[in-house]
């Protein structure tokens, strides 16, 4: 199949487009904006559903309504405006829907600024809305690869009637990639068995995430656990490269993953002995593969565009069995990959302090400099 030239929002459209979503609601918002433009053409030449709501909560609730009936349905936002969606989310969450989110990531916090950060991690994959629940979420290191996982999203969110956020950033959003679509999936029409869909011929089906008794409540909150519990088994993935001689490890993220792969690549050409993981999926986190390289390697290295978020899993992940260092760069300053290789030329020469909280010491280093 031939690659066409795309901008990775417009991307994303044009895979859940033809991963047979039947309505998209949203509302614009920078860096994401390109995507809903998309979607409001795209999407009513092919007689599906786009609306424009009148806010960030009014989209997500649609979301929600649409959800009931048991079709592909999805929004985008940015940081501010997800927040904002996180009632509604919870509200999905605790009716158990399968529903599709981009989240296109900004400088913040407040309102911030349109420039990509990674500083949403802890909001969607640690918290998000009130209550007990967690949602599948996948980072993609390129544009091909946000196309892939945007398919996915939707066979994910089916398959464990489970919330699934493609969790991206600013530049992800802008930049222009060749990628391959995929083949255009036709709309299902049959009905989940779940699903509101009409009661004529059988019981009337009724979903909501009210739950007045206490032990009902319990049940469902132990289901909703064991259905992560497969997840956990079954749906961890991540990248790595030249990790079969690696003495040092650099991991990262979404961007910063493929920033960290470019300063991997250059300290292999200076032979230093260093590989690259990048989680794919943030939630289920990889704890088993980060443990097994926690047993092996000398030392590891977390990048990340925000204050060291996904740091506080890689550590609870290796159970502090191997020296990590961080390096960040915060509210939409992007990470460079000379920054990475001099973080990696340190470690090489043996500069690997064990005292501390890794987060305090990337702090002490960048204060003279910030």
């Amino acid at each position: 199949m031939a690659k066409v030239l795309m901008k990775g929002n417009e991307a994303v459209a044009e895979a859940a487009v033809r991963a047979g979503v039947s309505a998209y609601f949203g509302y614009p918002i920078t860096p994401q904006t390109e995507l809903l433009e998309y979607m409001s053409h795209r999407m009513p030449e092919l007689g599906r559903v786009f609306l424009q709501a009148e806010s960030e909560p009014a989209a997500i609730n649609m979301v929600y309504g649409a959800a009931c009936t048991g079709k592909r349905v999805m929004s985008s936002s940015s940081s501010p405006g997800v927040s904002l969606m996180m009632e509604g989310i919870s509200y999905i969450a605790g009716t158990e829907l399968p529903v599709v989110l981009v989240d296109v990531m900004r400088g913040g916090p407040g309102l911030g600024n349109i420039a990509p950060s990674q500083a949403d991690y802890n909001q969607i994959v640690h918290g998000g809305g009130h209550g007990e629940y967690r949602a599948i979420v996948l980072a993609p290191g390129n544009i091909q690869e946000a196309v892939d996982l945007t398919v996915l999203a939707f066979d994910l969110a089916e398959k464990y009637r489970s919330i699934v956020v493609v969790l991206s950033d600013g530049a992800m959003g802008q930049m222009m990639e060749p990628c391959e679509l995929p083949p255009m999936q036709p709309i299902k029409s049959e009905v989940p068995e779940w699903a509101v869909s009409g009661s004529e011929g059988r019981e009337r089906r009724f979903l909501s995430s009210i739950n007045l008794d206490p032990a009902a409540q319990e049940k469902m909150n132990f289901r909703v656990m064991r259905r992560w519990q497969v997840i956990e088994a079954n749906e961890v993935r991540y990248k790595e490269y030249f990790m079969d001689d690696a003495e040092l490890v650099v991991t990262g993220f979404g961007s910063s993953g493929r920033v960290a792969l470019s300063a991997v690549r250059a300290a292999r050409e200076e032979g230093i002995k260093v590989g690259l993981i990048r989680p794919v999926t943030l939630n289920p986190f990889p704890r088993k593969r980060f443990e097994e390289i926690a047993a092996k390697a000398r030392a590891m290295l977390v990048v990340e565009m925000n204050n060291g978020q996904m740091l506080d899993d890689v550590m609870i992940s290796t159970r502090s069995k191997i020296p990590i260092e961080f390096y960040g760069r915060m509210g939409g300053m992007f990470l460079m990959p000379d920054e990475v290789l001099r973080e990696i030329r340190r470690l090489a020469g043996g500069d690997i302090p064990t005292e501390g909280h890794p987060r305090d010491r990337w702090l002490d280093r960048v204060k003279a400099e910030r």
